[in-house]
């Protein structure tokens, strides 16, 4: 018996193949993600994929695009928080950041290597500037508001985009135990601010 032939349209397979990589991504892990497993779990021709990723590496670089969208998303959200000051908005942002990077390790780990792979793509490029540029800003306004030290708020940025980094790489490993993320993520703004406040 002939195998069945696999239909070569799927709706939008762009859209499935980046869901169902993301979900064979957070459970398998990137040396695992086969766009010819991907095919044959939604139910087209293994050709299919190759309108949209020729190859892996295209599909990889498509995730990370996306995932610093969503990324750029939530935090964004979360700098918006109506009826907070400068400190508070932070703090919601630092939350956003972190929860989106434990909520998503495979997917987090993929865009932090795709950060420094040389050769960017202009679109990850894009992606990664507007992902990472709301924290800047949240610092500017505390510039302006004489809450912080004067200084390029991208930066001061980096001292606590480290810290959270940091937070992020020891609780994925399960090395944060007894203390709530609720109440470090808090305090850790609140020493990176401490350390950037003015002196009288």
């Amino acid at each position: 018996m002939k195998p069945a032939i696999r239909p070569y349209h799927h709706g939008n397979l762009r859209e499935a193949l980046l869901r169902a990589a993301e979900a064979a991504l957070e459970a398998r892990g990137v040396q695992q993600l086969s766009l010819r497993e991907l095919s044959r779990e939604l139910g087209v021709s293994h050709a299919s994929p190759q309108r949209h990723f020729p190859t892996k590496q295209d599909l990889l670089d498509a995730l990370a695009i996306t995932g610093f969208e969503r990324l750029s998303a939530a935090v964004a959200r979360a700098a918006e928080s109506p009826g907070q000051d400068f400190s508070g908005r932070l703090t919601k942002a630092a939350h956003a950041y972190v929860g989106f990077a434990l909520k998503h390790p495979a997917l987090f780990a993929l865009m932090y290597e795709a950060k420094r792979r040389p050769g960017m793509l202009p679109e990850l490029h894009s992606a990664v500037v507007a992902a990472y540029s709301h924290i800047p800003k949240i610092l500017k306004e505390g510039q302006e508001a004489g809450k912080i030290v004067a200084g390029d708020p991208f930066r001061l940025a980096l001292t606590l985009g480290a810290a959270l980094h940091g937070l992020v790489a020891i609780s994925i490993e399960g090395k944060v135990r007894g203390v709530a993320l609720k109440t470090i993520v808090p305090e850790t703004v609140h020493h990176v601010l401490h350390g950037l406040s003015k002196k009288n």
